[in-house]
């Protein structure tokens, strides 16, 4: 038994001895090098990107409001008419003799009309004289007033007519380029024949696309009025062509939509675009990107400095002591001084960049100056 116990008290020892070294040695192990870097603060625009396409400001189907044959086109297809251009010329003998009939009927009720008020004014005299009854000065007035209504029906009448005239002539009621037409010379026309041709607006021009809740409100959109003024309007816009390009002109926001879409959880919105080359057309479909207009300081880190695990991003920064501190981040975009950090640094911290995989967190660490063709990378 007394050499069972001393066995048991040697290999105790043993143990004990080697627990003791090997948290001797742990202790002493040196701290870990690292490379470290401040971080930077850059002042950054925030934009989005989102698909759209292009519409006309003005987009009208040109058709015919009166019956007869197209004496002549006046236009060049696929051109840029302006307004008040003449684009189709009607048959307007018709409408002319029915004018000229209307005028003639109002001279001859001009004429009633003044025999009508002689009369009138004969009979209130010898009414008063008892020359005539009561009941043939009340038919004297009767006279008077459907004279008076003939010569309204007259003009009404004549008025119609010179409407009717002037709708032989198709004209352009704005500035834009024209499609090609389809009717030719001598066809007959009438407001069933449908669209001849149609008209579209090139300057300016609308850029539409939609928006999430969310990004709505990141963006501030919720603070713009939407009516196109620089005072109210706090976001630029650009247009990205299918090439990848900028278009040079930018826009400015001029409609919201009132309500967000079920379907989609968007808001309709729209710009108003500059286009005097008409290098932008309706119905093309570009990419819109939406960018403040004054930039703000941001702090960046470079992308090695950033590590995600299960809690989300997360950087390693240097506190006071030379100790290793976790910080979780929330990242936005790259940019080229690294990556932007919305939240978790302050402008005054230090990320470690390199030695990430022996530290931990409350650890210190040794900090290696790093060589010049890092410094430069």
């Amino acid at each position: 038994m007394p050499k069972k116990l001393l066995v048991a008290s040697l290999v105790s020892a043993v143990l004990l001895a080697g627990c003791g070294e090997a948290t001797t040695t742990q202790q002493n192990a040196p701290a870990p090098l690292v490379q470290t870097q401040a971080v930077e603060v850059v002042p950054h625009q925030q934009s989005k990107t989102y698909i759209g396409r292009m519409d006309a400001v003005e987009d009208t189907a040109i058709t015919a409001q009166v019956s007869g044959y197209l004496l002549e086109r006046h236009f060049q297809e696929g051109q840029i008419v302006e307004k008040g251009q003449l684009l189709y010329a009607i048959e307007p003998s018709t409408f002319e003799a029915q004018v000229a009939s209307a005028k003639a009927f109002v001279s001859e009720a001009r004429s009633s009309l003044k025999k009508a008020e002689l009369d009138f004014e004969r009979g209130k005299n010898l009414v008063k004289s008892n020359n005539i009854s009561q009941a043939e000065f009340d038919a004297l007035t009767a006279s008077l007033m459907s004279a008076r209504a003939q010569l309204e029906a007259g003009i009404a009448q004549q008025k119609v007519a010179e409407v009717n005239l002037s709708h032989t002539t198709i004209r352009a009621p704005f500035t834009g380029r024209i499609s090609d037409s389809k009717v030719s010379t001598g066809d007959l026309l009438s407001p069933s024949s449908g669209v001849l041709t149609t008209l579209v607006s090139m300057d300016p021009i609308y850029a539409s696309f939609s928006i999430s809740e969310r990004e709505r409100l990141a963006l501030g959109m919720d603070r713009i009025e939407g009516d196109g003024s620089d005072e109210s309007n706090g976001v630029a816009v650009n247009v990205i062509l299918e090439d990848g390009s900028v278009y040079d002109k930018q826009g400015k926001i001029d409609f919201l939509g009132n309500r967000i879409n079920l379907n989609t959880g968007t808001l309709a919105m729209r710009a108003v675009v500059e286009n005097p080359n008409q290098r932008l057309l309706p119905g093309q479909h570009i990419r819109v990107e939406l960018m403040e207009k004054e930039a703000s300081d941001v702090v960046t880190v470079p992308r090695r400095a950033v590590q995600t695990d299960l809690e989300g991003d997360f950087v390693m920064v240097v506190s006071e002591g030379n100790i290793a501190e976790r910080r979780n981040v929330a990242l936005g975009p790259q940019v080229e001084t690294g990556i932007v950090v919305r939240s978790g640094l302050k402008p005054t911290d230090v990320v470690i960049t390199l030695g990430l995989q022996r530290v931990r967190n409350g650890i210190p660490v040794r900090i290696q100056e790093p060589k010049p063709a890092e410094q430069g990378a």
